[in-house]
Order: C-alpha cells, then structure tokens, then sequence
C-alpha cells in the first residue's frame, strides 16, 4: 500500500544533528526512499512496506550510537 510517512528523529545529548540526519537520510535512500527534510521533520513517500523497514534500520542503526527518540505518523489518505 502507498502511503506517506512524516518523521522526526530526535538524538538526546547530541550538539549536531548533521551526522544524524545523513545516516537517517543515507538508509532511507538504500530502501529507494526520498527524503524531504525540514527544520523539523522529514516526510517520504513510498509502499509502507519499505517505509516501516527503513525506520526499524533507521532506528535500530542510530539507537547504537545516540539515545534516540523517534516520532512516525503514517497515512494513506494524504495526498501522494
């Protein structure tokens, strides 16, 4: 199913972010998702299915290094 996928991605007790948001972009880019970042979020769209996969890897990857705290809101009614 198609769905759109906004995501937040939260490292506690980390002074940049930048290193974060290449690993979270650089995994989402290996499922063949583009990531469209904001200040405060990124969204993506794509078959949940690669969705739900890239954020259990983005999550499981960064919780390694970083205390991490992950939001995810999934619809498939917004536009695509």
């Amino acid at each position: 199913m198609k769905v759109q996928a906004q995501i937040c991605i939260y490292t506690l007790r980390t002074q940049k972010l930048s290193k974060v948001v290449d690993e979270f972009k650089r995994i989402f880019a290996k499922h063949n998702l583009t990531v469209e970042t904001s200040s405060m979020s990124s969204v993506t769209t794509g078959e949940s299915s690669s969705i739900f996969d890239a954020c259990r890897e983005c999550f499981d990857e960064l919780s390694a290094s970083y205390d991490v705290v992950m939001e995810i809101k999934i619809s498939n009614a917004c536009p695509l």
